[in-house]
C-alpha cells in the first residue's frame, strides 16, 4: 500500500481530462465554490461534475472547505482549489538584467528578485545567474514540489519548441535550447515565450476585467513588440511570434535600418533605443539645451532623459515623444481595424513618458481607425508592468500543466516532470 506521501496516480481518457480540467480551472479561478454551482457552471451533470471533483480531491489539487450558506435546501459543501499543491518557478530576461520569482498555484508572487545582466553576454552567461537566482529560492523556501519552470525573452520565440529565433538583441541566443536546459537541471517542464506575450497574459490575470478579454498589451522598451489576446487567449500565431509589431516598416522612414536588417521598421524609428540615437544627435546639434546639459554632466544619454526633458518641457523632447506616439499610434490604428480590441495596454520603459505619449497614440488611433472598432475602445498607460511580465509567465505555466491534453500526462505518473509532458 502506497504512503500518504505518495502522489495519486490516475488514468482518463480524452473526455474525462477535459472534464477534469474544466474543473479544475473554474475553481482556480473562483478559489472557492459550492459544488453545485461547479456543475452549473461547467455544463457537466450533477453525477459528473462530483466525479472529477473527488479525482481533483484525490490528486491534491482540490480541497473540501466549509459548509455554504443555504438558499432554501441542504446547506451546500464549498470547494477549495489547493494552491500550495505545487510550486512555479519564472524568470523575466530583459537587455540589461532579469527578474524572477516564485509563485504558487494561484499565481501570487510569494518572493521576486533582480539581478543586472547584460543579456548580449549569450546564454552561458546570464542563464547561469538565472539559475543561481532560482537554487537561492528553492533553498530559502525549502522548496519539495517545484512543478514548473517559465522563461521569458525579449525576442522571438517558436513556442512549440520554446526556442529563441533569431532575436535580434540577443547575440548568441538563436536557438538555444532554453528548454532543455532548464527541464534537465530541474527535472521539471519548461515553457520559454516572448515577454510582452507574458505581460499580456499577466495584465489580463492582474485586472481580472473582462475588457482585457480582448486586449493588445504593447511594450514600447529598447524594441517594440505587442502580446494580442482574443476571448482570453494568447494569440500566438502558427509559429509563435504574432505581435512582432515592432518590425513593421513605417513608410515615411524607408532610410533608418532596424537590427533585424530591413529598412524602416517601426522600433527602428521609435522604439527605446532609437530615441537614444536620435537624442544623441540633437544634443552634438545643440537641438535640445536639456540634453546638451545631460550629455555634458554624464556622457551618455539614456530614454529616461528624454522622457525628463519632455517632462520638463524641453521642446526637441516633448516633438520627439509625440512623434513616437504618432508612429505607434499609425500601426495601432491598422490593429485596431484589423482586430478590434476592447483595451490597448501600453508598457515598457518608454510609456514611463506618460499622458504626452499616451495623448499622441490616441488621436492618432481614432484618426486612422473605423469608429466603430473604438467606440468603446480604451487606451491607458500599463500600471503593472515591472510585474505583468512574471505574472503572465506564471499564467502560463499553470495554463500549459491544466491544459487537458497535459493534465491528462501528468496525473498519470502523480506529478509534473519533465518526462511526462516534453
Amino acid at each position: 500500500m502506497a504512503s500518504k506521501a505518495a502522489p495519486a496516480t490516475i488514468e482518463l481518457d480524452v473526455d474525462g481530462a477535459n472534464s477534469l480540467a474544466q474543473i479544475i480551472t473554474f475553481v482556480r479561478r473562483a478559489r472557492s465554490v459550492a459544488r453545485p454551482e461547479i456543475s452549473v457552471s461547467t455544463g457537466l451533470s450533477r453525477g459528473l461534475a462530483t466525479k472529477y471533483i473527488d479525482i481533483a480531491i484525490e490528486l491534491n489539487l482540490l480541497r473540501n472547505g466549509e459548509v455554504g450558506q443555504s438558499s432554501g435546501g441542504r446547506a451546500p459543501r464549498m470547494v477549495n482549489f489547493n494552491s500550495s499543491a505545487g510550486s512555479i518557478l519564472v524568470a523575466e530576461l530583459g537587455a540589461t538584467g532579469f527578474s524572477v520569482a516564485l509563485s504558487d498555484l494561484y499565481g501570487n508572487l510569494l518572493s521576486t528578485s533582480y539581478t543586472p545582466a547584460d543579456i548580449s553576454k549569450g546564454p552561458e552567461e546570464v542563464l547561469s545567474l538565472v539559475e543561481d537566482s532560482f537554487d537561492k529560492l528553492i533553498a530559502s523556501f525549502k522548496i519539495k514540489n517545484l512543478w514548473g519552470i517559465g522563461i521569458g525573452v525579449p525576442g522571438p520565440v517558436e513556442f512549440a519548441t520554446g526556442l529563441p529565433i533569431s532575436p535580434p538583441i540577443m547575440p548568441g541566443w538563436d536557438k538555444f535550447p532554453l528548454r532543455e536546459r532548464f527541464s534537465s537541471q530541474y527535472k521539471v517542464p519548461v515553457w520559454v515565450d516572448n515577454d510582452v506575450n507574458l505581460m499580456a497574459l499577466g495584465e489580463h490575470a492582474l485586472r481580472k476585467d473582462p475588457i482585457t478579454n480582448e486586449l493588445i498589451f504593447v511594450k514600447i522598451g529598447s524594441g517594440i513588440g505587442a502580446g494580442i489576446l482574443t476571448h482570453g487567449q494568447l494569440h500566438r500565431g502558427a509559429q509563435g511570434c504574432a505581435g512582432d509589431i515592432g518590425h513593421i516598416a513605417i513608410s515615411s522612414s524607408e532610410d533608418v535600418q532596424c537590427r533585424c536588417g530591413n529598412m524602416g521598421c517601426l522600433e527602428a524609428i521609435s522604439g527605446g533605443l532609437a530615441l537614444i540615437r536620435d537624442a544623441e544627435v540633437a544634443a552634438t546639434n545643440n537641438e535640445s539645451a536639456f540634453l546638451v546639459a545631460k550629455k555634458k554632466a554624464k556622457s551618455r544619454i539614456k530614454v529616461g532623459d528624454v522622457i525628463d526633458g519632455s517632462n520638463s518641457g524641453d521642446r526637441w523632447c516633448v516633438e520627439r515623444i509625440v512623434k513616437a506616439g504618432n508612429d505607434l499610434g499609425g500601426v495601432l490604428a491598422t490593429l485596431v481595424n484589423f482586430h478590434n480590441p476592447s483595451l490597448i495596454v501600453i508598457g515598457g520603459s518608454v510609456s514611463a513618458a506618460g499622458d504626452k505619449l499616451l495623448a499622441s497614440i490616441r488621436e492618432t488611433v481614432l484618426k486612422r481607425s473605423l469608429p466603430l472598432a473604438t467606440r468603446d475602445l480604451q487606451v491607458r498607460i500599463s500600471e503593472s508592468s515591472d510585474e505583468a511580465g512574471l505574472v503572465g509567465a506564471v499564467e502560463m505555466v499553470i495554463n500549459e500543466l491544466f491544459s487537458s491534453e497535459n493534465l491528462r500526462k501528468w496525473i498519470a505518473v502523480g506529478r509534473p516532470s519533465q518526462s511526462s509532458i516534453h
